[in-house]
């Protein structure tokens, strides 16, 4: 296990995520098809945190949001925001860096479908809570979608009844940690107008004044 990222590229505790993934790699060999480290600043201000790898984008690629549809708003706001060097993620190899920001998934492997069971959320809960309790104090966590949320919120100990998921909305979660909500920036929600631009750009401009707050 990586201590530093908290990350277990060698993780078989769920199952048929585990065979789901042996299957993946016999059918497309030149694929990652293992469980997909988080990647960025060690000492993030910023920890963004996804659903899980995508098939042909980190599944494929072996970096959070690299190669899919997802990551294309993703690193262009990151960029524009002053959280990268540039705006496009294409490979591990394309001379991308993070500053001051880290991305990871609330589950670290492919799931069939894009849907974690809420056992296999569960069990890879704790990667998240290292991750977590590795943060300094007036770090920002920006939970991408719902099942991130409840994820993040598990980590904690906290219930999502208490602190719903809202868009753009920021929740103190701890006397160190700041949570905020956005739609997932998934192919569907942004070609179906649910997260813009000018949305998610929105939600960057709050992060960023609680930073520097």
């Amino acid at each position: 296990m990586d201590k530093k990222l908290n990350f277990d590229i060698n993780c078989r505790r769920c199952g048929r995520l585990a065979t789901f993934l042996d299957e993946v790699a016999a059918e497309y060999p030149g694929y990652h098809a293992r469980p997909v480290a988080p990647f960025g600043d060690s000492k993030p201000q910023l920890l963004i945190v996804g659903l899980a790898p995508g098939m042909h984008g980190a599944n494929a690629s072996g970096r959070p949001f690299t190669g899919d549809y997802a990551g294309i708003l993703l690193y262009e706001t990151l960029y524009q925001f002053g959280f990268s060097n540039q705006p496009e993620s294409h490979s591990l190899n394309d001379g991308l860096q993070l500053q001051r920001c880290r991305i990871t998934n609330a589950v670290k492997c492919l799931p069939p479908q894009n849907k974690p069971t809420g056992e296999e959320i569960k069990t890879c809960n704790s990667f998240l809570r290292n991750e977590l309790n590795g943060l300094a104090r007036g770090s920002v966590i920006l939970a991408l979608g719902g099942i991130a949320h409840g994820a993040v919120l598990r980590a904690v100990n906290l219930k999502v009844k208490d602190y719903p998921f809202q868009h753009n909305r920021a929740h103190s979660i701890s006397d160190t940690l700041t949570l905020v909500d956005s739609y997932h920036c998934s192919r569907y929600n942004t070609q179906t107008k649910r997260l813009t631009a000018p949305m998610f750009h929105a939600v960057f401009e709050h992060i960023s004044k609680i930073i520097r707050e």
